[in-house]
């Protein structure tokens, strides 16, 4: 869902690459509902960037001179949870798919994304929405199925609820929009979510949608 003419998205970019960054602040910035508030190019300058100005989404690099984007990422959501990480590289790696998946991030997309989708991208993942590259999708559902061969299959300890729950959040809707659908509040969602969380043993939304979709399969 895209921000109202009141609610401005706070974005920051992190890139080693000075062009990069330039060419995404051109695109994003001429969105009216995004205000580009920081941008960093190493590790230790995103962290402080990212304390200093509190984004809401970050646009995250996973290759940095002094580190890894995901150590910029465990760093910031340390510091502030509430903040949304969306991977934008040109790399796609099993590894990297699924460190960027635990590390916390909302979303893992390849540098090819198109402009129009990469805006739709950046508000779903301020949204509270998972987002995956296509190409990323298909990696994520081996590393899950792999997952679900070796260690048993969790999803069966679901209740029928945590599913319905689950299921209409792999179809990308929001905690709230989820609620409106079930006739619960925002909070119980939250509750039903942490319980799937610990039944899944995992820290996120993205997590818990891949190997529910993976059983599925």
């Amino acid at each position: 869902m895209k921000a109202t003419a009141t609610t401005i998205l706070r974005l920051a970019i992190v890139d080693d690459s000075q062009v990069v960054r330039m060419g995404l602040k051109a695109l994003l910035s001429s969105e009216h509902d995004i205000s580009i508030v920081g941008e960093a190019g190493k590790v230790a300058e995103a962290v402080a960037m990212a304390a200093r100005v509190r984004p809401e989404v970050i646009l995250l690099d996973i290759r940095l001179p002094d580190g890894t984007g995901f150590d910029a990422c465990r760093q910031i959501l340390k510091d502030n949870p509430q903040t949304r990480v969306l991977f934008l590289t040109s790399v796609i790696d099993d590894k990297l798919i699924n460190e960027a998946i635990h590390c916390g991030g909302q979303g893992y997309l390849l540098k090819e994304v198109g402009a129009e989708d990469l805006v739709q991208a950046v508000h779903d993942v301020a949204a509270g929405k998972s987002v995956l590259d296509p190409q990323a999708t298909a990696h994520v559902l081996d590393l899950m199925r792999h997952r679900s061969a070796t260690a048993g299959n969790p999803v069966s300890s679901l209740s029928p609820q945590e599913r319905r729950v689950l299921t209409l959040i792999a179809e990308g809707k929001t905690n709230k929009e989820v609620g409106n659908e079930l006739g619960l509040t925002e909070k119980t969602v939250k509750n039903y979510l942490a319980n799937v969380f610990s039944k899944l043993d995992v820290t996120r939304r993205s997590q818990a949608v891949a190997l529910f979709v993976a059983a599925r399969e």
